[in-house]
């Protein structure tokens, strides 16, 4: 039971991370039209390893203070990163409005991914804990 309760988790960290990306992206193209704007980006496979490396039993190594020790709890947004930009623009807004929507097309996706793995994982244990007479 632990073992499909870690599998759960991990899938759940992943999900409420892909959601906080989706915000980040969408807040990113909202702002491409505002002057001196910089896109932010998050750092994923580093942002899930942090969210999930407490429940898996080890700690993480806190190289500066400000960093945070442990897990990312509700509400908590990983450490945010300054998108690159490809070229420079006038008003110094760094939003490259192509990248933002591929990004945000592509995270739409493994979200979904991520919800249909939940949801097929949730099905078969529940067809798991049906008795053979129950159908």
């Amino acid at each position: 039971m632990q073992r499909l309760t870690q599998a759960l988790d991990f899938q759940s960290q992943a999900l409420l991370l892909r959601a906080e990306r989706q915000r980040l992206i969408a807040s990113n193209i909202a702002n491409a039209d505002t002057p001196g704007y910089q896109a932010r980006e998050m750092d994923f496979a580093n942002a899930l390893r942090q969210a999930t490396r407490t429940a898996s039993g080890r700690e993480l190594a806190v190289t500066h203070p400000a960093h945070a020790a442990g897990d990312l709890g509700p509400g908590e947004v990983p450490e945010l990163l300054r998108a690159r930009h490809s070229q420079d623009a006038l008003d110094r807004n760094t939003v490259d409005l192509d990248r933002e929507r591929a990004s945000f097309a592509d995270n739409s996706v493994k979200y979904e991914a991520t919800l249909r793995f939940i949801n097929g994982s949730v099905r078969s244990m529940l067809d798991a804990m049906k008795s053979a007479n129950q159908g």
